[in-house]
């Protein structure tokens, strides 16, 4: 026989009674310290009593601290403390429902809501979705608690009241544009907390931890603030993200791969959007992180780079067939490295900072490249090298690697998507890969280009794209690795003359320092220039004249 001892024999106790018996308990009885009536078995102080007698027990009191105090004790003392939901009541499975917890008549507790013990959510009230109330609230008759609402321990919602979503403080959150972000991606009512992630130039980067079922925290999300000095088209932006990201999926899933690890998932916001604006204007994007994954600023041996170069390759041949026309081009002329060298003797002119004189070696290293900085773009503008879907930021940590095989898995940071040349990318991944020393390494000693290394990544490029370059994008490849590196160099120098408005530094010569370490590349290219040549041609399957063999 199922049996409950009540504490508090009132008009909301003989509602639980009534509710009680519809659940199926067939010996209720009450304790209370005034009430005369036969089923008052004695009063709320004798409840130790009756432990025998009762296998369950709820106190059933109007105070909220009353009915808090009450339900603890009765766990304390050992008896089972049943939520009672009432049959007319709509509890989403997901819901997690407290100990001496009441849902009465027609109330609805909805989706991944959690209801702490000793709570009672009266007649015909509504408790949205991903919302939390604390031990020993109120929600009144017919009230409205909306959804990522926090109901304070034993607060009462009287009845009527619509209570609207509030925030709760995330640990690692201190900036209001960062927790609006945060929310509007709709991680605020359960993430755990959040901190820096990456160690990229332009954007401001968040690791977003999220509880697990087994109580554990994981990095499930990253979230990215767009510099919007750079990419001054965030929706142009995200739209090309999203069209070459789920284009993707596509070309993974009839591969026999795993869309989920092997391109980047992005997430729109809760109303719907691909990005979400601040109050300040700037643009937040988020998106699914990649466990068992990583990524390496420099290559730590040459398999490494073989790797890198399979992983750029293939992208290119994945979106062979995506129209490159329909892609926006965000940044205009971003590897236009005859426009890159004509705003670089712009700022030379103007000399903003008055910095000119610290980096006249330098200055002249560049003007004396500048028919080298026409080759691709004459190239292209004449139809001898087409336009493919770029990604136009290659370096070797824009690289997820798989941590358990070492193989590359997935590209990432998709910013720069667009219409470009393969040279480019090829050429980025070169000057960023190809090298000994840090991109920042003061001692020039320490850099040098690695030959080795550049046929690892050519190896790789060239078995993962096939068929699909031309003859002459073959061709081309060893002059966008020459020509990225200075365009580069070029880039971090302006920015140094013009006072360091693009990139991130850390002290005021880290933009010179940057573009010393490129200028040191360039030059050792140079000088091996013939060997790059021939080991592309090798490669590729074309005799000494660039054509096919």
């Amino acid at each position: 026989m199922k049996s409950l001892l009540i504490l508090g024999a009132g008009g909301f106790g003989h509602m639980i009674q009534e509710t009680a018996m519809q659940l199926g308990y067939e010996k209720v009885s009450f304790l209370d310290d005034a009430v005369k009536d036969p089923l008052v078995v004695g009063k709320c102080c004798d409840y130790r009593d009756f432990l025998d007698s009762y296998e369950a027990a709820v106190a059933a009191l109007g105070d909220n601290g009353m009915r808090l105090y009450w339900t603890e004790k009765l766990m304390e003392a050992g008896y089972q403390v049943p939520a009672l939901i009432h049959p007319s009541a709509v509890v989403s499975p997901s819901a997690v429902i407290g100990q001496g917890s009441f849902v009465l008549q027609r109330a609805v507790v909805n989706t991944r809501t959690v209801v702490e013990h000793g709570v009672l959510i009266n007649s015909g009230a509504v408790v949205d979705h991903d919302s939390y109330i604390a031990s020993g609230a109120h929600i009144g008759l017919g009230s409205v608690v909306k959804s990522n609402c926090t109901i304070a321990s034993k607060r009462k919602v009287e009845a009527g009241e619509v209570i609207f979503s509030t925030r709760r403080k995330i640990d690692g959150v201190s900036d209001r544009n960062l927790e609006d972000a945060i929310y509007a991606f709709g991680f605020g009512p359960r993430c755990s907390y959040v901190k820096p992630f990456g160690a990229g130039h332009i954007n401001e980067t968040y690791a977003v931890y999220m509880p697990m079922a087994d109580g554990e925290d994981e990095l499930a999300y990253v979230l990215q603030r767009v510099n919007s000095n750079v990419f001054k088209d965030p929706a142009g932006v995200m739209e090309n993200i999203f069209g070459v990201t789920e284009y993707m999926r596509g070309v993974i899933r009839k591969d026999g791969g795993d869309p989920d690890r092997e391109t980047l998932s992005y997430i729109k916001t809760k109303s719907g959007v691909n990005y979400f604006e601040d109050s300040e204007g700037e643009p937040w994007r988020c998106y699914n992180f990649i466990p068992d994954s990583e990524c390496y600023q420099m290559a730590e041996n040459p398999e490494q780079l073989y790797q890198a170069g399979s992983s750029f390759g293939h992208f290119l041949k994945q979106l062979i067939d995506y129209p490159a026309s329909s892609l926006k081009e965000t940044i205009p002329d971003f590897h236009h490295t005859a426009k890159r060298f004509e705003a670089f003797e712009v700022a030379v002119d103007r000399d903003l900072k008055d910095r000119s004189s610290t980096c006249k070696p330098e200055i002249d290293f560049v003007l004396e490249r500048k028919e080298d900085c026409g080759v691709l773009v004459r190239q292209q503008e004449s139809g001898e090298l087409p336009l493919r879907v770029t990604h136009n930021d290659t370096k070797l940590n824009n690289i997820l690697f798989d941590s358990q095989t070492g193989k590359g898995l997935c590209i990432i940071d998709l910013d720069t998507i667009m219409p470009g040349l393969a040279a480019n990318d090829f050429g980025d991944s070169i000057r960023s890969g190809a090298t000994t020393g840090a991109e920042d390494e003061k001692n020039l000693d320490l850099v040098h280009f690695d030959m080795e290394l550049y046929e690892a990544y050519l190896k790789g490029y060239l078995e993962a794209t096939g068929e699909v370059l031309t003859p002459a994008e073959i061709e081309s490849l060893p002059w966008g690795a020459r020509l990225m590196t200075l365009e580069c160099g070029m880039r971090f120098l302006t920015d140094y003359l013009q006072g360091d408005t693009y990139f991130k530094t850390a002290y005021p010569e880290h933009n010179l320092v940057r573009a010393r370490t490129q200028f040191r590349l360039v030059e050792e290219m140079e000088q091996q220039f013939d060997r790059m040549q021939t080991l592309a041609r090798q490669y590729a399957g074309l005799n000494p004249a660039g054509k096919e063999a």
